[in-house]
């Protein structure tokens, strides 16, 4: 590798290091934010907090790194066309392709970096995220409750209690369950205890009733006692083995999903493993979309304001675009070339007008003169 050629590299993968870095912390804090009400409200400790977090950095890594090369190779060559260094290198006889290969080569290693984001940490992360969610709310349903609230463990099933303390002790509970409509129960007690056994979580409550309506006879049975156990994990009514979303499968499961899934599931999935292919090589015309913009016609001391205003204006459209065709494909089978050529359009063009030396978008007075010895 040449010295001028390791130079731009490094240049640019500082700043795209730097930009991914920012952009994802940022993005990163907003979402654990969401994550703070487990351990606030709900009592699970650092640790879970912790490792959640950091199952969904990679989502995020995926969406940031090929901006983070987009605004690098823009940074870095309006820096290079502001302090003149860029007029010495086409001065010194290099190309716009000999200029372009440093890129190519950050591309590349933003290429590879996503291909295995795509092709494991994505999808591992990901299911590892969902399979702890699922645990949360299915069997750590002490956690879950919150005093004062009325908290709602599945769709038919309240739990409130007055107040907790440490010991998971509560005073003032009301528990209130529809899942047969027909017999709709009601438990109140004065006080409670969550204890865990071999078999689960259970809730001791004392002195309490448990009230019953039947619909069909319109008639109220209640029962008061003493003491009373409940089996907190009978409360679920989730399926044992969780249905696993497109994205947290790896590419074999997507490209060949499952027999019996149905046409709009089995579509879902295709275009989801073709995406997980087409991340990685938008790197490069995220990369290549800069480059087309500033390297042809004159170069401007002052600033290239215009072009920079046009590079940022192609990524969005771009980036707009492969958003509607991705939903598009998600729903239609013929929409998956689209993909293709909406990712792979902006890398032929650039290459295109990098070749022909682009279009002058300033003034056609010449670059720079050099004029020879007397």
């Amino acid at each position: 590798m040449a010295r001028l050629d390791r130079y731009i590299l490094r240049q640019c993968f500082g700043v795209m290091i730097f930009v991914t870095a920012a952009l994802s912390a940022a993005i990163w804090l907003a979402q654990s934010l969401r994550l703070i009400d487990l351990i606030v409200n709900r009592g699970l400790s650092a640790d879970v907090f912790l490792y959640l977090a950091v199952l969904i950095l990679p989502r995020f890594l995926n969406i940031v790194l090929p901006i983070g090369a987009f605004i690098a190779v823009l940074f870095t060559f309006n820096r290079l066309i502001t302090e003149s260094e860029l007029v010495v290198m086409r001065s010194a006889g290099l190309s716009h392709v000999a200029l372009a290969k440093p890129v190519l080569m950050l591309a590349g290693i933003a290429f590879l970096i996503l291909m295995s984001l795509s092709v494991y940490f994505l999808p591992a992360s990901n299911r590892a995220f969902k399979d702890l969610q699922f645990e949360i709310r299915n069997r750590f349903v002490s956690s879950l409750i919150q005093e004062g609230t009325f908290t709602t463990i599945s769709d038919k099933i309240t739990i409130y209690v007055r107040s907790r303390d440490d010991r998971g002790e509560v005073t003032g509970l009301l528990i209130s369950d529809s899942r047969n409509p027909q017999r709709q129960v009601t438990i109140v007690a004065e006080r409670g205890a969550f204890v865990d056994s071999p078999t689960g979580a259970r809730i001791i409550m004392v002195n309490g009733n448990r009230q019953q309506f039947d619909t069909e006879t319109r008639k109220l049975s209640l029962l008061t006692f003493d003491s009373y156990t409940l089996d907190l994990e009978t409360l679920q009514d989730a399926p044992v083995v969780r249905f696993r979303e497109a994205q947290e499968r790896f590419l074999g499961e997507l490209f060949f999903p499952p027999a019996d899934a149905d046409g709009s599931l089995r579509q879902g999935f295709i275009a989801e493993g073709h995406q997980r292919i087409l991340v990685p090589l938008s790197a490069f015309s995220f990369s290549l979309i800069p480059l087309a913009c500033l390297l042809p016609g004159e170069l401007n001391r002052r600033g290239q304001l215009k072009r920079v205003l046009l590079a940022i204006a192609l990524a969005f459209l771009f980036e707009l675009v492969d958003l509607g065709v991705n939903n598009v494909a998600s729903r239609a089978a013929s929409a998956v070339s689209l993909m293709y050529m909406t990712t792979l359009l902006p890398l032929a063009l650039g290459f295109g007008i990098l070749l022909r030396g682009g279009i002058r978008l300033g003034s056609r007075r010449p670059m720079l003169a050099i004029r020879p010895a007397n």
